[in-house]
């Protein structure tokens, strides 16, 4: 259940993410609200993986999902460059979170 938490926390991640981008400096109430409550919801999905995961393989693991899924949408929705560099970077960091599930 731990990695379901975790995969759960870093989906919550990306969306308070791409939300602060809709909160227009949280004057925007509905994102703003969305926003707040989604990162409540991370933190704490974070919090029950920790039970059981070490530290810093469920911290590096939840940042990892949070900045490949911000990345995509920042892609895709918000229109950002999807420079090689970028996308090579981003694969690098999908290695690093599948080395750490491999090795624990």
């Amino acid at each position: 259940m731990a990695w379901i938490y975790l995969f759960i926390a870093g989906l919550l991640e990306i969306g308070w993410a791409i939300g602060l981008k809709y909160t227009d400096g949280f004057s925007r109430l509905w994102p703003s609200v969305a926003t707040g409550v989604s990162m409540i919801l991370s933190v704490g999905f974070l919090g029950l993986a920790l039970k059981t995961l070490p530290v810093g393989t469920g911290y590096a693991v939840w940042t990892g999902i949070g900045t490949v899924g911000t990345v995509i949408l920042g892609i895709a929705l918000l229109g950002e460059p999807a420079t090689l560099v970028k996308l090579l970077c981003v694969g690098l960091i999908v290695v690093g979170i599948i080395g750490l599930k491999l090795s624990h």
